[in-house]
């Protein structure tokens, strides 16, 4: 008996979800499995696949240093903040900032890449340094370069996803960013403050913020690689596609733990001298 040609396509559907959501969920299972306990243990396995997670270079929640290491906590607490902040400012906008935002954002870029070479060089013993690094400066720049991928990021995927989209930058003049950055320096001074009632969540938030700057990008890839840009209108349709990217941000972040642990035999972050 011929299977109706509308049953076949809903038994290919489903057929097409389940490769994509089976997956996910054994390896989200698996990971959770094997890796450290609690909500904070998730959290530093997640740092452990791309921080140094270096304890002097790191805040701590009380004797507990964070999941990312200053400079990372930085830069996913910005990136986090920056993605929030556009998507109230205007959804689905994917228009370049003018010029003078531009400016601005470059100059977080070329304070990222010269404090993170700073603290680098101050690694080499007898190496020239322009200054002592410290973990305020690395909190500092990494915060300004996470709203520059936000800003980057933002724009991308809603260039890829959405059918109807907004034209107009989400940071569409100086007062938007000015307000932005206030935003990332009060976000900064919290995380300075080590107050564990405040360092909790963000050391969650920072974490998952990892995973979601990750899912966004790999899903951005998956849609433009299967040549399935710009099909969508709500985010509840994207289930499918973000459950793909999600699963390739957690591959990622699995691999990397693997190799990581494989090769040092400890969950710990890396120690200087």
């Amino acid at each position: 008996m011929e299977i109706p040609q509308l049953e076949r396509h809903s038994l290919w559907q489903r057929a097409w979800k389940s490769l994509v959501f089976l997956p996910a969920g054994l390896l989200l299972i698996g990971w959770l499995l094997t890796t450290p306990s609690g909500l904070l243990g998730k959290a530093d396995a997640i740092g452990y696949a791309v921080c140094h997670r270096i304890d002097l270079r790191s805040f701590h929640l009380g004797a507990r240093q964070l999941p990312l290491c200053a400079r990372c906590t930085g830069m996913y607490l910005g990136a986090m903040l920056g993605l929030v902040y556009q998507e109230i400012m205007g959804r689905k906008r994917i228009g370049t900032p003018p010029l003078r935002v531009l400016f601005v954002l470059g100059g977080l870029v070329a304070a990222f890449i010269v404090d993170g070479l700073n603290s680098f060089l101050h690694l080499i013993p007898g190496m020239f340094s322009l200054y002592e690094p410290n973990n305020t400066l690395r909190l500092l720049s990494g915060t300004g370069m996470g709203l520059v991928i936000s800003v980057a990021l933002f724009a991308a995927f809603n260039q890829t996803v959405w059918e109807k989209r907004d034209d107009l930058p989400a940071l569409a003049g100086s007062r938007s960013l000015v307000v932005l950055l206030i935003l990332g320096a009060l976000l900064d001074l919290l995380v300075m403050t080590e107050n564990p009632v405040i360092l909790y969540p963000l050391a969650l938030i920072s974490a998952a913020g990892v995973l979601v700057i990750l899912t966004m990008v790999y899903t951005t890839v998956w849609l433009m690689v299967l040549r399935i840009e710009n099909r969508w209108n709500h985010v509840i349709d994207l289930v499918l596609p973000l459950t793909g990217g999600f699963t390739l941000a957690l591959m990622q972040i699995g691999l990397l733990d693997l190799g990581r642990y494989l090769l040092t035999g400890t969950w710990q972050g890396f120690h200087l001298g």
